[in-house]
């Protein structure tokens, strides 16, 4: 067999420890590898969690093996379909897919042949609908779509041609209304909600919000009256119990932290962080913990520090000013892991290095000075595995794990030539990593040494198997979910 996507199912282990685990691994052309296992500790096989992992790659030979077999070679040949923009929703997989017949289009997938086949061709022939990152709300796929004939709008899915549709043309006619993002934190479920933002071309970027119908789909409330030029508008949405919290300019406080609960009398200011006109920037980077939202913010006092916020004025607070003084201490990065939020600082002494909080100030304190003196480490690229801390030092070459510890916080490998996007797939740390006598390929990572290795040599004999590095992992899940 050769070309197109070969995903293959091999019953073996990730873990030499951990037998009867079901990896989905497949190997293509200008296509996708999907590796992933089938069941999680204390997880009864029926009720597993498929976790898959898609890797981009260029000119891979397929390789044989028992237990493979074929799912679907959606382009025969060498070319590949480039499955992108991958959505979970109710066991069901959906994706894009490029074919010379229907372009780039609306795929679905249950893991099987017959159940991975086109949902619609929503531009008829070969040019594509140019679907961008999609999101489940209530078992129904929201995405973004553009027919050819009313921009990029936002549409829906149940899986079956007729139940994907458009669900309004908010910017009537051929105009776009989405055309500036792509969902990061720019969209937001709220029950069976979709809160986002988007332009109708009369009030500007504003906080709208569909159930999934044309009536349904509104403007949750015009914030900056009669504003039309382009401008931030809502941004960093994060749901926190009964409410969306957000950042955005009422052209009167400035860029300040908002919420709303789906209706024009509950979407209200929480705090003016930075009296005034002036923008605080509260809002961004946003991280959720234990049903608080944890933010970077300026409040003219103490430059950018970390706060928190649990939707009200009053609990809305700095955490702890880290850097004294106005100069601020905080780079855009911040994760929660386990309980514990990372976070990226420089407290004037030790330069940019990793610390944590609990959201206390005493609570918040620098775990390990990684590289002594001014410059620091400037951690970044922040991935969960597992209840480990996993990210990068400021060359990009070196990989680190914590656990909170100073002693729990090391390196565990050294990548002289390339260390690619990091994704987490069932506890597990995987990346595209190259270094002497290892072309770019396939690696892994439960945190030590001893287990941070290279998976496979998916592209034997050549220089590298991911290309562009830019798009090189992504992850995505699908089956049915279980409970630990």
């Amino acid at each position: 067999m050769a070309g197109g996507t070969l995903v293959r199912l091999i019953e073996r282990s990730l873990h030499s420890s951990s037998p009867g685990r079901t990896v989905i691994e497949g190997i293509s052309g200008r296509e996708a590898a999907v590796i992933g296992t089938a069941s999680k500790i204390g997880c009864s096989p029926g009720a597993a969690l498929a976790l898959l992992l898609i890797l981009l790659l260029v000119g891979v030979s397929p390789a044989s093996g028992a237990g493979v077999r074929l799912v679907r070679d959606i382009v025969p040949g060498d070319t590949g379909s480039k499955p992108r923009v991958l959505v979970n929703v109710s066991g069901t997989l959906f994706f894009v897919a490029e074919t010379r017949a229907h372009g780039a289009e609306l795929w679905r997938s249950d893991g099987t042949r017959r159940g991975t086949r086109l949902v619609r061709d929503i531009v008829p022939g070969p040019v594509g609908s140019e679907v961008l990152r999609g999101r489940e709300v209530a078992g129904t796929l929201f995405f973004l779509a553009n027919d050819g004939i009313h921009g990029r709008e936002l549409w829906r899915s149940d899986g079956t041609a007729a139940g994907t549709r458009l669900v309004r043309d908010i910017k009537p006619g051929s105009g776009s209304s989405h055309y500036r993002w792509a969902w990061g934190q720019d969209a937001a479920t709220l029950g069976g909600t979709l809160l986002f933002t988007a332009n109708d071309g009369v009030h500007g970027w504003e906080l709208w919000r569909s159930d999934g119908t044309e009536a349904g789909t509104t403007l949750v409330r015009d914030i900056f009256p009669g504003r039309e030029p382009v401008d931030f508008g809502p941004a960093g949405l994060s749901t926190i119990g009964d409410a969306v919290l957000f950042a955005t300019d009422d052209g009167v406080h400035g860029h300040e932290l908002w919420r709303s609960d789906g209706t024009e009398a509950g979407t209200t200011l929480v705090r003016d962080i930075r009296p005034g006109p002036v923008s605080s920037g509260g809002g961004w980077p946003v991280t959720e913990m234990d049903g608080t939202q944890f933010l970077a913010a300026n409040d003219g006092l103490f430059g950018h520090e970390l706060w928190r916020s649990d939707g009200t004025e009053a609990g809305t607070t700095l955490v702890r000013d880290i850097a004294p003084g106005r100069r601020g201490s905080l780079e855009p990065a911040l994760k929660e892991v386990a309980g514990t939020l990372f976070l990226s600082a420089d407290d004037g002494e030790h330069g940019f290095e990793l610390w944590r909080s609990d959201g206390t100030a005493s609570g918040t304190r620098l775990v390990r000075d990684i590289v002594q003196g001014r410059r620091g480490a400037s951690p970044g690229r922040f991935t969960a595995a597992d209840e480990l801390l996993f990210f990068t030092h400021f060359t990009g070459d070196r990989l680190f794990r914590s656990d909170g510890t100073r002693a729990g916080t090391k390196s565990v490998g050294y990548f002289d030539y390339y260390l690619g996007k990091l994704a987490s797939v069932g506890g597990i740390l995987f990346f595209p990593g190259e270094k002497p006598l290892y072309n770019r390929e396939l690696w892994r990572s439960d945190g030590t040494r001893a287990g941070t290795r290279r998976v496979r040599d998916i592209k034997p004999w050549a220089t590298r198997s991911f290309s562009p590095p830019a798009r090189a992992l992504t992850g995505a899940s699908f089956g049915r979910r279980c409970r630990r």
